[in-house]
């Protein structure tokens, strides 16, 4: 099964910053002169690995300076103090980089059933909508997200689920992973969330935009492709209605999800979709930070080709970081390669890759 967000893995088993981060200065354009083309397009890929132990290539890739971060997933952890031994490896390959930015750090520790670390925040996004401090509830599950974090050295987290739910049992709710299906109070939550946890300096993502909220307990983008037949006007004013609030808190990365949504765009999901990426995230809400993608594994792309194409898809749509949470790190070098083929060949503006570039050192130098 893929290892992305949409399908969370239960704690029991272990498995499944303040201000926006927009553009770049001129310290980070020196940079990008001083990089090859793989270094570039390296500082693109989130890479993750099979097991306990990080594999002699993943080390070799971040010592390169050819990895923006690593994601980590309950088959990774078997205690904190394990994976913070983990964490110290990666942290000393990186510091022998040509890239002196930080690595992204990250998985997911959304509360309740998903959790990859044991403890703090246990309670689901839904128990903390139901009671009757939620406020409070959800500040306080953004400051022990972070503190959990940042206790084994990560620093983003991918979290909170800004999905609105629509009906009990659904696929956000069966995981107790939405707030609410009131909009209002998934945007006064999620904002509380974000804003407790990046005080700490843990970088908070919102996903999944536009919304997977109207999903049915079936839609699974995991498994399979997903269309959800929104009205604009629907999509706006409720799916993303929470997104406004969450990047009022400046909330750092967003994530797209890879249902297709014909009002918007009929042709691509969104994660795939200029469309949704440039002109409804950053156009019409402004959003200046940093994008990621869900799985590139995930069962939704089966007609857009392998690892590597559905990457520069992503990429040619907008999209700044690329999540390889396949089993193997060959998904990340298999990106990699294609994303070097398209920025040598031209099918990849240089420019618009060096904008991604820029915004994603300012997230990390930030953390």
């Amino acid at each position: 099964m893929p290892r992305s967000f949409a399908l969370p893995f239960v704690l029991l088993a272990l498995s499944a910053s303040c201000g926006s981060s927009g553009g770049g200065d001129a310290s980070e354009s020196t940079v990008i002169d001083t990089l090859t083309t793989a270094q570039l397009v390296g500082q693109r890929i989130i890479y993750s690995y099979p097991g306990l132990t990080p594999p002699a290539a993943l080390l070799d890739r971040i010592r390169a300076g050819q990895a923006a971060g690593v994601i980590f997933f309950g088959e990774n952890i078997s205690s904190p103090s394990q994976i913070q031994g983990v964490i110290q490896q990666l942290v000393a390959a990186q510091q022998e980089s040509p890239v002196t930015a930080p690595l992204l750090l990250m998985t997911d520790q959304e509360g309740g059933q998903v959790r990859r670390l044991p403890g703090e925040p246990t309670l689901s996004e839904k128990q903390i909508g139901a009671s009757s401090n939620a406020q409070t509830l959800a500040s306080q599950a953004g400051t022990g997200a972070g503190n959990n974090l940042l206790g084994v050295g990560m620093n983003v987290n991918l979290a909170p689920v800004l999905d609105v739910y629509r009906k009990p049992g659904d696929f956000d709710d069966q995981f107790q992973r939405s707030y609410s299906t009131d909009p209002s109070v998934v945007s006064q939550l999620g904002q509380a969330f974000i804003s407790a946890q990046q005080s700490l300096g843990v970088a908070a993502t919102a996903k999944h935009f536009p919304g997977l909220g109207a999903a049915s307990a079936s839609q699974n983008t995991d498994a399979e492709a997903v269309t959800l037949n929104l009205s604009k006007t629907t999509l706006r004013n409720v799916d993303e209605s929470p997104y406004p609030a969450a990047i009022s808190a400046g909330v750092k990365l967003v994530m797209a999800s890879w249902a297709v949504y014909p009002s918007l765009d009929k042709n691509r999901p969104a994660g795939l979709s200029s469309i949704i990426l440039q002109q409804e995230l950053r156009g019409r809400l402004g959003f200046t930070g940093v994008t990621i993608s869900d799985a590139l594994e995930a069962g939704a792309l089966q007609a857009y080709g392998t690892s590597g194409q559905r990457g520069v898809l992503a990429a040619q749509a907008g999209m700044d970081l690329l999540l390889c949470s396949g089993r193997d790190i060959s998904q990340g070098d298999d990106a990699a390669s294609a994303l070097t083929t398209a920025l040598q060949n031209g099918q990849l503006d240089s420019s618009s890759f060096n904008t991604a570039f820029q915004r994603i050192t300012a997230l990390r130098n930030a953390l």
